[in-house]
């Protein structure tokens, strides 16, 4: 069964990123190997903490964490590791979450560039109630960041990277004070370890550069107000060789005069007379798809009845399922009527017979009841 990683850390599902980081390193600290040698049970806590901090700190995993009860295809999140800052990578994690408390090795790994994922890039998309069910394609603008192609996003002309002479390359500066540490980030190279000594003529050294992309994003059919389509690798460029971020399509769908949804189900109102009700009859409708039902309204319909159409609804964006179309039939009653009209309604009315009602002959004997007439 997999481990609660909120639990584990002690926050609730609604933590924020810096409530998640603050009570790590509470726990980190308490729990640290080098605080605790010798003690399997702590370091079992330090590496639950760990873990948990891995998955909850990143969006997408904690976001499957919060579905499924654990993180998809990760061999990591949940399944411990073999020591810390060994290289599957943990040194730069731990050294990135505490390179102000800890000293030691981390920092010749916080003297590593990182690798940074770009920023997502969100958006809003506004398509016809028509285009949300059969699906659509749309062209998109979108502003933003690309690596700039001659210096690869370093900033610096083809050669023109040094080793940070401030730092000799560690890109932190370590005093020690007992058990703890103190870094603090080279200023000169921000961290990175190297510093530009000519500065690329493209990007001005900014390592990217801004564009503006058209692009062709594809609505699934079914598609519903309020969901988001994710375009991977389309947003803001990384930095320093990291991948480019997402687009985040926010979908907005315009409202229908005819026809209104609920998840994959449709619905309409269907006005018909009295008459329509009493006698039976057949009316031809406009389905959404612009395409004609004969719908057959039996004879002695009741106010409040429904029509159900299987099949004829939204399909499912994410299985092979299609919803229904459910008519409701809204009996309308004349307010106007001639001198004849009346007469006619009125020796029905006269002559009527409680059997004509069928199931609902018992309404006379309430009538009956409630006025105090002799049966």
């Amino acid at each position: 069964m997999s481990k609660d990683y909120y639990e584990i850390l002690g926050v609730n599902k609604n933590a924020t990123d810096s409530e998640i980081k603050k009570a790590y390193r509470i726990l980190a600290l308490k729990y640290h190997p080098d605080k605790n040698p010798d003690n399997q049970d702590a370091t079992e806590k330090f590496r639950d903490a760990t873990t948990a901090y891995q998955v909850l700190s990143d969006p997408e995993k904690r976001s499957q964490f919060d579905r499924y009860g654990r993180v998809l295809d990760d061999n990591n999140a949940g399944g411990g590791s073999s020591g810390f800052g060994d290289a599957s990578g943990f040194g730069d994690f731990f050294g990135d979450i505490f390179g102000d408390i800890f000293g030691g090795d981390s920092s010749s790994s916080r003297g590593r560039k990182r690798a940074t994922r770009g920023s997502s890039i969100e958006m809003a998309q506004d398509i016809t109630f028509e285009q949300s069910i059969f699906g659509h394609e749309v062209e998109i603008s979108v502003n933003k960041t690309e690596s700039c192609k001659r210096c690869d996003g370093s900033g610096a002309e083809p050669g023109g990277l040094q080793t940070c002479p401030t730092c000799n390359g560690a890109g932190v500066f370590t005093q020690r004070q007992g058990f703890f540490a103190v870094q603090t980030t080279c200023p000169t190279c921000k961290g990175r370890g190297e510093s530009i000594k000519e500065i690329c003529t493209e990007c001005v050294g900014a390592g990217t550069k801004r564009i503006s992309e058209k692009l062709k994003v594809k609505i699934p059919a079914g598609i519903d107000n309020g969901m988001a389509i994710r375009v991977s690798g389309k947003g803001n460029a990384g930095a320093n060789g990291g991948p480019p971020g997402d687009i985040i399509l926010h979908i907005r769908v315009k409202e229908n005069k005819t026809f209104t949804r609920k998840k994959n189900d449709l619905y309409i109102n269907l006005p018909i007379t009295v008459f329509d009700a009493i006698l039976g009859k057949t009316f031809k409708i406009k389905m959404i798809d612009g395409n004609e039902e004969e719908i057959i309204i039996k004879a002695g319909t009741q106010p409040g009845e429904r029509i159900v159409l299987k099949g004829k609804g939204v399909p499912s964006p994410v299985n092979s399922s299609i919803g229904n179309l459910y008519i409701d039939l809204n009996i309308l009653i004349p307010t106007k009527l001639n001198k004849e009209e009346k007469e006619s309604l009125e020796k029905l009315q006269i002559n009527a017979d409680p059997s004509m009602f069928g199931k609902n002959k018992s309404f006379f004997d309430k009538i009956k009841e409630v006025l105090g007439v002799d049966k």
